[in-house]
């Protein structure tokens, strides 16, 4: 039995890597997939495999580097038969919808908004993700929502599929790029060619600046609306590039909501909205929150940058029949009737003005054609 519990010890601190103070900082080799968005590494490390994995991962990507540090400092989680790390991952089980279940980290000021990608690098504890990345994953589930996430996870010899479930429980608003990849102790070696070819099987975001951002007017004053992008967007970008859209909404006690008069593309999944997301709702009906709610939308975007209480205001809470005009930033706002037009304007999937004789999938009508 000693033995036994000298092998898992030794397994605990060969998928981990070791402590150091949080740091931010940048690689600059070449953009994974050839020009996606901006990539964001966050990582935990205990015994140094994880770290080493992150060095050779940005010796191949462009990315910027974000290593999570737990706040009390010094703890061995291994000893005692491992009996600190088995408390910290048997309270997140226990509760894990509460932040008193997950240790204390350090403050992170590192934000996600300008990231499209983010891959995330974590050893494995007992079958399950390392107790201080799932910190930090729980602290910033909201700021993560719409973003293009990966895993790579190490372990001695342990299978990942905990530490999968775990990610995924904590990131339910996130699109997944591919397949987690498993780095252990008998590849460890070969990491390099490992994760060469793992990036090429991840279907990263691509750079944001093909997604346009969409205006938000309530009584005389406007806010942008960060995008993601979807089939939902798409559809509705290419609406607003013939001319802003105007509709009336009423409050719901925690959002303004009411119908877009057209029906869009659903990909619906549960959401914890917060105060600024955007969404749909049965493929119809967009609601702009000022405060919190779950249920299963199609994710539109969201309002960066204002409080609750600047939200309230700006999205005039407890009235009824507000005007709402949504348009986009660099629209021409031509939206006249024109003569001797028998066809409207088709549109790419990524909202662009198709060219004439364009082939493939485009968005006529707020209808998918084939040409």
């Amino acid at each position: 039995m000693k033995h036994l519990l000298l092998i898992l010890a030794a397994m605990l601190l060969s998928c981990c890597s070791s402590d150091g103070e949080a740091t931010a900082q940048t690689s600059s080799p070449a953009p994974v997939n050839g020009g996606i968005g901006k990539t964001l590494v966050v990582y935990y490390s205990y015994t140094g495999n994880c770290r080493a994995i992150v060095t050779t991962l940005t010796s191949q990507i462009d990315a910027d580097v974000l290593e999570i540090q737990p706040a009390e400092k010094g703890l061995s989680y291994e000893a005692n038969n491992y009996a600190l790390g088995t408390q910290l991952l048997s309270a997140i089980k226990a509760n894990p919808n509460a932040a008193s279940s997950y240790p204390a980290i350090d403050p992170v000021s590192t934000s996600l908004t300008d990231y499209q990608n983010i891959i995330i690098v974590t050893p494995l504890w007992w079958s399950q993700m390392a107790a201080i990345m799932q910190t930090y994953l729980f602290n910033y589930s909201q700021q993560m929502a719409g973003k293009h996430v990966s895993l790579i996870v190490s372990s001695h010899s342990s299978g990942i599929s905990g530490v999968v479930s775990d990610a995924r429980r904590l990131l339910p608003g996130v699109t997944w790029t591919g397949d987690a990849l498993w780095i252990n102790a008998s590849n460890h070696a070969n990491r390099a060619s490992l994760i060469e070819g793992w990036l090429s099987t991840q279907d990263f975001a691509k750079e944001q600046a093909t997604m346009e951002n969409m205006n938000i007017t309530i009584g005389g004053v406007t806010q942008s609306v960060t995008l993601v992008d979807n089939a939902a967007t798409r559809e509705l970008t290419a609406a607003l590039h013939d001319g802003p859209i105007t509709v009336t909404l009423n409050d719901n006690d925690f959002e303004i909501w009411g119908s877009l008069g057209r029906q869009l593309t659903t990909s619906n999944e549960q959401v914890n909205a917060a105060p600024g997301d955007v969404v749909l709702y049965n493929g119809q009906y967009i609601c702009i929150f000022y405060a919190s709610n779950s249920w299963s939308y199609t994710r539109l975007g969201r309002i960066e940058g204002l409080t609750e209480s600047e939200l309230r205001s700006f999205l005039k809470a407890g009235q009824s029949n507000i005007s709402v005009t949504l348009s986009l930033s660099n629209a021409t706002g031509i939206s006249q009737v024109r003569a001797n037009v028998t066809t409207s304007k088709a549109y790419t999937l990524q909202g662009t003005l198709a060219q004439a004789g364009v082939k493939g999938i485009v968005i006529q009508s707020g209808k998918k054609i084939v040409k």
